[in-house]
């Protein structure tokens, strides 16, 4: 390749194909492969060999994955659980850890279920789960810095770090009334936790090693370790208090163990904002397109550009305007897969509103570059909608922009001659708020994966929520 032509093109399909195969991000994988603690090297031709096999598929862009790039796929699922619970004695590490395991369906591994195996094979054991496809969760594993280097220079290397934390005085009082099932295995309390049939009261025996100086040097070990710890997790850690109710615990870990970590890889944003009229998509896709120079595309102002540069589809367009009737959807999707396949927007990413507005609209909305990677709802109810434009005014002589409440105008003169939009008044308002949210739920179930949001907020607020949606990875949808 010549690189005095440069810059070089790159087929619109190559990274869309990369983006929904999820090949970019397995390519970030090989990079950051553990290296050899022995030898201190990475395995680089596997590396090598993985990343020419993905950029192949790139280059080709098959229908169907050859079985061993579907076996490769397999392996590498962004959903399996790779998790560790960390935590002091009566953190409730092992309870939030089961309570991991039975919602993701995951394999749970112990240090005392794995007590009399050494090293070696609590990694074989770990593979071995690994490759079922079910993931596995260590509860209290690793213990000290040199576990966790083992475990990490043998390949298992967690995605989601848990660590428990709560104050001494707490946790040896939660340690004494301690009480185990010695048939099931499970752990209740004598306070928090009561079993409610006499049944288990009556096998439920005390624990070894729960008095308050077996406990105060068990805390007193675990501190000196856990420092040590931590710091070789510091982008996949989650530090939560235990000193709250276990359900909230184990909901803020559940919230963190589906939400992915940021990757590396490329990625070029197509964003929809959907909403009611008056709910902000405008000023929010100004905003997006300023900070990350995406292409702003609204339908209407494509429509209106298109009619006065008079191109081929401005003459199709211009009779519907003339009669103050809708364009017609299809008109509407080859302009917009037009627009959207430009250069700019093939580079830069694109924002779009005002368009689709229905389930039939977003289905003529799927082509190769017209596809958004990004969806947002913003929801705004029918009495903020009415105040931001009912109370909207126009100055005839300026074209300058008024509110009545928010942005008044400065003189009485200039007052008198505002006037009003009759797609503002209260009537027009409500038909289209309407409209809007009866096709809404079709809307939002047809994309899946969108983010609902709240619009009736300041909308800095509102921008800072879109941010984070567009620059975090989408969380994981857990059945």
């Amino acid at each position: 390749m010549d690189a005095t032509t440069a810059p070089h093109r790159i087929p619109s399909e190559m990274p869309q194909y990369g983006e929904a195969n999820h090949i970019f991000e397995m390519m970030q994988v090989t990079r950051a492969a553990p290296p050899c603690r022995d030898t201190g090297r990475r395995p680089g031709n596997l590396c090598r060999g993985t990343r020419n096999m993905l950029e192949q598929l790139l280059i080709h862009r098959p229908e169907e994955p050859i079985p061993f790039m579907i076996d490769y796929l397999q392996q590498n699922n962004d959903n399996v659980p790779k998790i560790v619970v960390l935590g002091p004695p009566a953190a409730g590490k092992t309870t939030i850890a089961m309570w991991l395991c039975k919602h993701l369906k995951s394999n749970l591994l112990t240090m005392e279920n794995l007590i009399a195996k050494d090293f070696s094979s609590l990694a074989a054991d770990a593979r071995r789960h690994y490759q079922k496809m079910k993931g596995w969760i260590l509860d209290g594993i690793p213990a000290t810095r040199e576990q966790a280097l083992m475990i990490q220079s043998l390949g298992i290397v967690p995605r989601h770090v848990i660590a428990l934390s709560a104050p001494d005085t707490v946790l040896i009082e939660r340690n004494l009334g301690k009480r185990i099932d010695p048939q099931t295995g499970e752990i209740y309390h004598t306070t928090f936790d009561w079993p409610p049939e006499p049944e288990i009261q009556n096998r439920l025996v005390v624990p070894a090693g729960i008095s308050e100086l077996e406990t105060a040097q068990k805390l007193l070990e675990h501190q000196r370790n856990i420092v040590r710890i931590l710091p070789l997790y510091p982008k996949i850690l989650k530090v939560i208090s235990a000193d709250q109710p276990c359900v909230d615990v184990f909901y803020q870990a559940l919230t963190y163990v589906q939400t992915n970590h940021q990757s590396n890889a490329p990625f070029t944003p197509r964003v929809l904002l959907c909403g009611p009229v008056g709910s902000g998509k405008s000023l929010q896709a100004a905003l997006l397109a300023q900070k990350y120079s995406l292409v702003n595309v609204c339908c209407g102002q494509l429509l209106k550009e298109a009619v006065a540069d008079k191109s081929k589809y401005g003459e199709v367009i211009q009779p519907f305007f003339e009669k103050e009737m809708a364009v017609p959807d299809g008109i509407v999707k080859k302009l917009l897969c037009q627009r959207l396949s430009q250069l700019d927007c093939l580079q830069r990413g694109w924002v779009l509103h005002g368009f689709p507005r229905d389930v039939d609209q977003a289905r003529l909305l799927t082509g190769r570059d017209c596809t958004p990677n990004r969806v947002f709802f913003l929801n705004v109810p029918l009495d903020s909608i009415i105040e931001r434009l009912t109370l909207r005014r126009t100055d005839p002589v300026t074209g300058e922009r008024y509110h009545l409440m928010y942005k008044p105008p400065p003189t009485m003169e200039i007052q008198a001659r505002l006037l009003q939009n009759p797609k503002d008044s209260e009537e027009q308002v409500k038909l289209q708020t309407d409209q809007f949210y009866r096709k809404c739920p079709e809307l939002e179930q047809f994309y899946e994966q969108a983010i609902t949001l709240n619009g009736d907020q300041d909308p800095y607020t509102v921008f800072e929520y879109l941010e984070s949606g567009i620059i975090n990875p989408l969380p994981s949808k857990v059945p």
